[in-house]
Order: structure tokens, then sequence, then C-alpha cells
């Protein structure tokens, strides 16, 4: 009996070591992974940081060197010179003209075409939807140019719907949506439709309302995108009158001009900070967009 209570003793006295060596191994990792993903944050920072301190600096703060990171009086009125500079109250009406058009045009169409090809049964549903996983994977410059012919002979070249309506059918909403509505409970919808609701109703007033989920996470990319894309707007806003923010900065920055360095950084803090506002504020959706979104047959 002494023996045995003996090896009772050791193989708890073993167990309750195994037991701090686990806990001391997982404290280690998780320090580990904690540290890593304080590292990667900061260093992406980095860039974001640089241009907000920049643009309260004079122009030989940014070029001196070494680098000097905190201005020793902040200019404020780099942020003045910015606005007056690129007219950027033009600039951002344009902007948020095309940002919210094409935002919305993507949401609708996007929907619209994921519910289908998710919840419908139709001839060469699965055709339709290889040719728009295809699409995802032409990059859009092999298309600009085909795109820029029809563009002009609508005569919308140099206009906001040259740059909203052949932005408005991306692949991958449609894709995201589908691989959404693919979660939807089919019961649902049959219950509706026993109910005498049209597939449209049904599409509206269920399928919507329970995907807002799916929307919000694709509003906020086609909302960030549309406000940031600067080469399809490039080719078609050629008067001032017509041009987005990015375009607008690219024809305030001046290479070998140092003397507007702080001008043009304040201009690019200024285009940052309304989507900063905006995915602050839907940022719990989206996180819960992406969450949610899977990979369904």
């Amino acid at each position: 009996m002494l023996q045995l209570g003996r090896v009772v003793e050791m193989d708890s006295n073993a167990g309750a070591a195994l037991g701090r060596t686990h806990r001391i191994g997982h404290l280690v990792k998780q320090i580990l992974v904690h540290g890593f993903l304080i590292f990667a944050s900061v260093l992406m920072l980095l860039p974001f940081v640089w241009m907000v301190l920049s643009a309260l600096k004079l122009p030989f703060e940014i070029a001196a060197r070494p680098v000097v990171w905190l201005p020793e009086v902040p200019q404020w009125s780099n942020f003045t010179r910015a606005w007056e500079m690129l007219d950027f109250g033009r600039l951002m009406l344009n902007s948020v003209i095309v940002t919210v058009l094409t935002s919305a045009g993507v949401i609708m169409i996007s929907s619209l075409t994921g519910y289908a090809l998710a919840k419908l049964d139709f001839p060469g549903k699965n055709v339709l939807f290889v040719v728009v996983l295809s699409l995802m994977m032409v990059p859009f410059f092999m298309l600009m140019v085909p795109v820029y012919v029809i563009i002009n002979k609508l005569g919308w070249v140099n206009s906001l719907a040259g740059v909203i309506v052949p932005e408005i059918a991306p692949g991958f909403g449609i894709f995201l949506m589908r691989q959404f509505m693919m979660g939807l409970p089919d019961e649902l919808l049959d219950a509706a439709r026993i109910d005498g609701a049209s597939e449209f109703r049904i599409f509206w007033q269920i399928a919507m309302p329970l995907s807002r989920a799916g929307l919000t996470a694709l509003g906020v990319f086609a909302c960030i995108y549309h406000w940031d894309n600067f080469l399809w707007p490039s080719l078609i806003l050629i008067s001032p009158e017509t041009m987005t923010i990015p375009i607008g900065l690219h024809r305030l920055y001046q290479p070998n001009l140092f003397s507007m360095y702080n001008v043009f950084m304040a201009g690019s803090t200024l285009a940052i900070l309304p989507m900063l506002i905006f995915f602050f504020i839907a940022q719990r959706h989206f996180i819960e967009g992406i969450a949610m979104t899977g990979i369904k047959e």
C-alpha cells in the first residue's frame, strides 16, 4: 500500500509538472503571437503616422536627415493651403457622388445576382457562376481598352457616369453575396412562396434583411475601393470640374518640388479622413459579415 501511495503521489506530481509546462508553453505562445501582431500593427500604421505628421511640418523638416518625426511648430495652415489649391470641396463632392452611387449599384446588382445564383434553379446557373469566377481572375487593366471604347461611343468620357457604370457589377461582389446567401434557410423562403409571396418580395423583405452583415461588408469594400480608385477615373475624367480626390492629389504631387510635400501630405490626410470615419462606424458589421461569409455548396 505504501508503494502504491508513492506511485500515485509521483504520478500526481508528474501531472502537475506537465500541467505547469503546458501552461508556460501556452503563455509563451500567446506572448509571441501578440508580440508579432503588435509589431505588424506598428509597421502598418507607420506610413499613416508619417503622413499625418508630415502634413504639419515645414518642407525642410520633411527632407531633413536624420529623419525628424515631430514638427517643431505644427503648421495647421498646410490643410488650408491644400483645401484652397485643390478646390477640395469640388473634389470631395465628386468623390462622394462616385462612391455612393457606385457602391449602391454594387450592392444592389451583387445581391440580386447572388440571390439568383444561390437560391433559384434555372438552366445554365452553374455556367453563369463559372463565368463570374472567371471574370474575377481577369485584371481590369486588360479590359480597359474595350470598356473605354464603349464609354467613348456612349459619350460618357469626362463624365461621372463613365466612371460609375462600368464598376457596378464586380465579380467579387456577386461571389461574396452568393456565398453569403447560400447560408439562408431554404425552409423560410419556401414558406414565403407557399404564402404567395413573389420572388422579388422574398428577396427584398426576407433575403436582404437576413444578409445585412454581408451587405455591410460588401459596402465597406466598395466604398473604400471606389473612394481611392485612381486608374479608371484618370482615363475618363479630364476637366477639373469632374475630377475626384485621387486625381486632384496626383495633379498636386511634384516629385522634385520639396516645397509642396507638406501640402500634398495635408491633402492626403484630408482625403483619408472620411473613409476612416466610415470604417470605424461600420467595422462591427464588416467583421461580422466577413466571419459569416463561408465557402458553401
